[in-house]
């Protein structure tokens, strides 16, 4: 859930923002969790307010697909007077009411004067009215470019609506990725910082040793010489923590698009093992139930193949000929039913034929190809999705076993600087095996924190691959 937009103004501070708000963050620490990270990157990030787009845009597409059906009222009027005469004077207006198959309605009006007209154009005093309909018989009756377009938008709308899913869930894992590498950074340098007083004080120690004659100044020079080191590292360490900070506060915005900025206060959740699968939505989610055709890429292209399908059907229909079949009422007197007669009509017939159809095979095989592309396509993109979740999930199964034996190496290691330092307080050792015991010490413990990054990374892999659908 998303917390209020006064809770988050406690912690983060983007630059526009600031100007506009006098209020300063407290020097307390605060959490900011990764489940409440990812619902600002939900509600807030540019990118999933595009993705939101993308389902618009299908909807246009249907909506520009279904003007195809729309009637038409269709009006030619043109008149000449010439030398106070009037040549003709020409009205003619239709209804066109275009119907899914290749069948189209028609209603009209006609009425014609003038001392030059036509003689095919001479009409009764009050006009002419039709009433009739025009069928393709060949091409264009089961299929043609009204029909086609309007499937394949619907299917396009589908379409949308399985990229929008794949856009957010990109977006989501990135997000993750950052956050991961954040909470690593974090606990190198809280770790690192832990070992510089350590060594601190070790160094502190043995310089008094040394004034009052108790120690050699070699041992403070290789105290010191570690000190130096571990501050050197700590120092790589915070600035690949700034630069961590600022990869997580590029996912990181208000709602008028505003950027912002992760304080220097603002920590991770370093217990994130609790709320990770639940965050990602991939909790009880295993290999047995996994169900590789509910991926949205899979949708996605599925929805494509049908839409080429479409098209190819219509590729085929045009190696058919034209045949247009036309015919109207006519009558002077629309509002009596029966005045309508079979005798008094105006029709006729329209064909065409290319004789070698060379354009339209053409079409057709380009149409085939297409649809056999993206069926391999689809072929692939199935066995590839397979073929990473169950490396994932092998991945995961490793890095848990690898993470208890980290544990493990760890405690060892502390046995091992505990006793070596204990050795050293009795005479029996040296400085320098006790920087050697505590720098193997240090390098378990970023070991440790980077397979738990390694860990956490492989979990949005899985989110990623298994295609979830993110809740908004």
């Amino acid at each position: 859930m998303i917390k209020p937009f006064l809770h988050i103004a406690l912690f983060l501070l983007g630059s526009a923002f600031a100007k506009a708000q006098t209020t300063t963050l407290p020097e307390a620490e605060k959490i900011l969790g990764f489940e409440e990270y990812l619902g600002y990157v939900k509600q807030f990030h540019p990118v999933v307010k595009q993705a939101q787009l993308v389902l618009s845009e299908g909807q246009a597409e249907v909506l520009r697909a279904r003007g195809g059906f729309d009637p038409k009222l269709v009006a030619d009027y043109d008149r000449k007077d010439f030398k106070d005469s009037e040549y003709y004077d020409l009205f003619d207006a239709k209804l066109k009411i275009p119907t899914w198959y290749g069948v189209e309605l028609k209603a009209g009006f006609e009425r014609n004067e003038g001392v030059f007209l036509n003689p095919e154009n001479f009409l009764p005093d009050d006009g002419l009215f039709s009433a009739g309909v025009s069928v393709n018989i060949g091409q264009g009756l089961w299929i043609n470019e009204r029909m086609a377009t309007l499937r394949k938008a619907k299917f396009f709308r589908q379409q949308t609506e399985a990229d929008r899913d794949l856009l957010i869930n990109q977006v989501i894992y990135d997000a993750a990725l950052a956050y991961f590498n954040w909470l690593q950074a974090y606990q190198d340098v809280i770790t690192i910082e832990q070992f510089v007083s350590n060594a601190l004080l070790r160094y502190q120690g043995i310089q008094k040793n040394v004034e009052v004659g108790e120690s050699a100044q070699i041992d403070a020079t290789e105290a010191f010489i570690s000190l130096q080191d571990r501050q050197l590292s700590l120092e790589q360490a915070k600035v690949t923590l700034f630069n961590a900070r600022m990869e997580l506060s590029n996912f990181l915005w208000l709602n008028n698009d505003i950027p912002l900025e992760l304080e220097d206060n603002v920590i991770p959740n370093l217990d994130i093992r609790s709320e990770v699968d639940i965050s990602l939505q991939i909790a009880g989610q295993s290999l047995e139930t996994f169900t590789v055709a509910n991926h949205p890429k899979l949708q996605s292209l599925a929805l494509k193949l049908e839409g080429l399908q479409v098209d190819r059907s219509l590729k085929a229909n045009k190696l058919l000929p034209k045949l247009k079949l036309e015919y109207n009422f006519l009558t002077e007197t629309p509002d009596i039913g029966n005045s309508f007669l079979a005798n008094q009509y105006k029709g006729g017939i329209n064909f065409s034929f290319p004789l070698f159809l060379r354009k339209e095979r053409g079409e057709l095989k380009l149409s085939k190809l297409k649809v056999r592309n993206t069926e391999l396509d689809l072929i692939t993109t199935e066995l590839t999705i397979e073929n990473n979740v169950k490396a994932i999930y092998k991945e995961l199964d490793s890095y848990t076993r690898q993470n208890t034996l980290i544990v493990d190496i760890v405690t060892n290691y502390q046995v091992l600087l505990t006793g070596e330092e204990r050795k050293f307080e009795l005479g029996e050792s040296s400085i320098f095996l006790v920087n050697s015991r505590e720098k193997g010490l240090i390098d378990a413990y970023l070991k440790q924190n980077k397979l738990q990054n390694a860990f956490l990374k492989a979990k949005a892999k899985l989110f990623k691959s298994i295609g979830v659908r993110p809740v908004l």
